[in-house]
């Protein structure tokens, strides 16, 4: 994070908007409570960069290390099982 990039609660709610756009330009902002991390204020972009799905899990499972590997996963035949709802 950039230089003034930790906010108290108590500055992040006075000057709300700066802290928007610090977020925008410079990256994340971590606001803090009780001089203790609570929260990190990101742009949306970043948001969804860091939050959206990346492949399928096909593709997962396609790249995976284990891949070759020659794993044997054996499936037990004992049917299903008697649940009470």
């Amino acid at each position: 994070m950039s230089e003034n990039a930790v906010w108290s609660v108590a500055e992040a709610k006075a000057r709300l908007s700066e802290v928007i756009d610090r977020a925008l330009r410079h990256g994340p902002q971590a606001i803090t409570r009780n001089g203790r991390p609570a929260v990190v204020v990101v742009s949306s972009e970043e948001w969804v960069r860091k939050t959206g799905r990346k492949g399928s899990l096909a593709e997962f499972f396609a790249t995976s290390p284990l891949r070759g590997a020659g794993i044997e996963i054996e499936r037990t035949q004992a049917g299903t099982r008697e649940i009470d709802l």
